[in-house]
């Protein structure tokens, strides 16, 4: 068993000590929505770790004596509060069972700049719209998975910082660098004066998705789960572009569009 000398033993739901847990389904909101404190919040022990190896500034751990021994050699060095509850307690705590069994949670830093997110990379995800939590933290799982280096944030996305975006990552939000882009579709002139050729996915577009659209920087643009993409945005790209299906079937789940443009335009799809 392993034994870490700061474990603090928690047996009472109301402690104060674990408020930053408290009621998770209200708490997990900006700091400027009602109830919302704007923490990072990481489930279970997969994300946790890579979020003790992330930028983000730990504030605390909360697990089963079970799941503390799985992080055991991620936490020897933590300096942050952990704690060690029962499945009952913490389910009180956090206003539902988890069975994931371990949370940890973080502050966030400030923002990063389009700049720092640009600069270095070669494969850049644009998100128009994106507004489902999940699509978005599976957008960012798959951008992790099939090597595309930033993801800017335009107009209407939801908040990848939310606990079930960083969950669908598997904690990847934490590790990709992303920022707003602004102004919104204007901004995409700034990846072509970097040179990004940004290639909007639109199934209405004539021309097919081929790897060697790709060239030694581009931008992979990406609309809401409903209406796609904007004229605007669609507009301000290089090229319009769409991935070849079956008849009968007219769009893919954004996510998985992503999946399948990172690919063909990556290494992996060469």
């Amino acid at each position: 068993m392993w034994e870490h000398a700061d474990v603090i033993e928690v047996r009472d739901p109301t402690d104060a000590r674990v408020d930053d847990f408290r009621a998770l389904t209200t708490a997990d909101r900006r700091p400027d929505r009602p109830g919302g404190r704007g923490l990072v919040i990481a489930e279970g022990v997969i994300v946790v770790r890579r979020l003790l190896t992330s930028r983000f500034p730990l504030r605390a751990v909360l697990g089963v004596r079970r799941r503390l021994d799985d992080l055991a050699d991620d936490l020897a060095g933590v300096d942050a509060p952990v704690y060690a509850t029962s499945a009952e307690v913490m389910a009180e705590v956090v206003g539902f069972h988890l069975n994931r069994g371990v949370l940890a949670v973080a502050d966030r830093p400030g923002p990063l700049s389009v700049d720092d997110v640009v600069g270095p990379a070669r494969r850049l995800a644009v998100l128009e719209g994106v507004g489902d939590h999940e699509n978005l933290g599976a957008l960012f799982r798959n951008a992790a998975a099939l090597g595309v280096d930033g993801v800017l944030l335009g107009t209407g996305c939801s908040d990848p910082l939310y606990r079930r975006s960083v969950r669908v990552s598997m904690g990847h939000v934490l590790g990709i660098p992303f920022a707003t882009l602004q102004p919104w579709p204007d901004g995409l002139k700034l990846l072509r004066d970097r040179g990004f050729r940004v290639l909007a996915m639109t199934p209405s577009a004539q021309r097919s998705l081929t790897p060697d659209l790709g060239g030694d920087r581009v931008a992979v643009l990406l609309g809401s789960e409903g209406p796609g993409l904007t004229g605007e945005a669609v507009a301000a790209a290089d090229v319009a572009v769409r991935i070849p299906m079956a008849g009968g079937v007219d769009s893919l789940n954004v996510a998985t569009a992503g999946a399948v443009a990172f690919y063909a335009l990556g290494e992996y799809g060469r």
